[in-house]
């Protein structure tokens, strides 16, 4: 149900966000070691007032995100002294580490700067708002052509049919302000046939789902902090990877999001597929895969890294301790 929020329901939601911004997206330093697991889960206590959609704005993390990983929660009014969990682990997606990815069904964007002389990689990552069903965002790469700060909005012919036929009309120019839904600042994409963009809103609610013509939207504060980060000429890497398999300190850790609403069918195979890809992955590491908890994973698709393997050697002395207290 949670994947089907209406249109109203986003624009009331928008009305009930606090209006406190976040400080910006995440940053992590990429480990030496090729490990490719970033961040920690953590907890918060919700306040009288919280949705858990200011939660997740306050930590950097988007609807789908905060809404999958405490399932059973009131989005709306998850109540005084409930503890929330916050996703904010993350496996990199599998790609180049250049500039931005984009992984769409994760609803989640990573940038990865230019790395300065005598300085470690790093990444920062942020909630961002994909296209819905009608209007997808393509998958491929590309690169930011232009920017604009306090963008005026010209709705493609698509859009303005589709409002024309609610009722709803719009001029064929937004200019900008609180009306405008690209927010105030853009970054256009070099993609043919269509505007897309990574762009702002003015209703912050729908920030981490699928629910745009296309574009990708972040956070006011999000998008101002990326914004001044990333340089016109920037690579663009639009990806579609539900399930992740990274590694972190020797354990291996798989992450699965949902699928994107009306991409291809991957068919009934899917998952013979996906344990083939972890198997392969494991084949050369001294661990025991744990094929009931990479099952348990993939089936809950919440979106938290879950660790589904642990080293021979630890459930070998496990077994030969449980030999002799027999």
């Amino acid at each position: 149900m949670r994947r089907f929020v209406s249109c109203w329901l986003i624009a009331a939601a928008s009305l009930l966000l606090a209006a406190r911004a976040g400080a910006g997206g995440a940053e992590y330093l990429i480990p030496e070691n090729g490990d490719n697991v970033v961040g920690t889960v953590t907890t918060a206590i919700a306040e009288h007032e919280d949705t858990l959609l200011d939660i997740g704005r306050r930590h950097g993390v988007g609807y789908e995100e905060i809404v999958s990983a405490n399932p059973g929660v009131d989005p709306w009014l998850p109540g005084a002294g409930t503890e929330i969990l916050i996703p904010g682990r993350f496996v990199l997606p599998d790609a180049p580490r250049e500039g931005v990815v984009v992984n769409l069904p994760e609803h989640r964007l990573y940038y990865y700067p230019p790395v300065k002389p005598g300085q470690r990689p790093v990444v920062r990552t942020y909630p961002v708002s994909t296209g819905k069903m009608d209007w997808k965002t393509p998958i491929g790469v590309t690169r930011i052509v232009s920017k604009q700060e306090r963008p005026n909005w010209y709705p493609p012919a698509s859009v303005l049919a589709e409002h024309e036929k609610n009722g709803d009309p719009l001029p064929k120019v937004v200019p900008p302000g609180p009306d405008n839904p690209l927010g105030e600042h853009a970054m256009r994409l070099g993609i043919p046939g269509g505007a897309y963009l990574i762009h702002g809103t003015n209703r912050p609610a729908g920030v981490g789902m699928q629910v745009t013509h296309g574009c990708m939207r972040l956070f006011p504060e999000d998008i101002a902090e990326l914004y001044g980060l990333v340089p016109t000429g920037t690579r663009v890497n639009l990806v579609d990877q539900p399930t992740k398999v990274g590694w972190l300190r020797g354990t291996m850790y798989v992450e699965r999001h949902p699928l994107l609403e009306g991409g291809q069918d991957p068919g009934p195979d899917e998952f013979v597929r996906v344990q083939g890809s972890i198997a392969a992955a494991a084949a050369d590491r001294p661990v025991d895969l744990d094929w009931n908890a990479v099952s348990h994973a993939f089936q809950l698709q919440n979106g938290v890294p879950a660790p589904v393997s642990s080293p021979k050697e630890k459930r070998r002395g496990i077994t030969a301790a449980s030999s002799l207290d027999r």
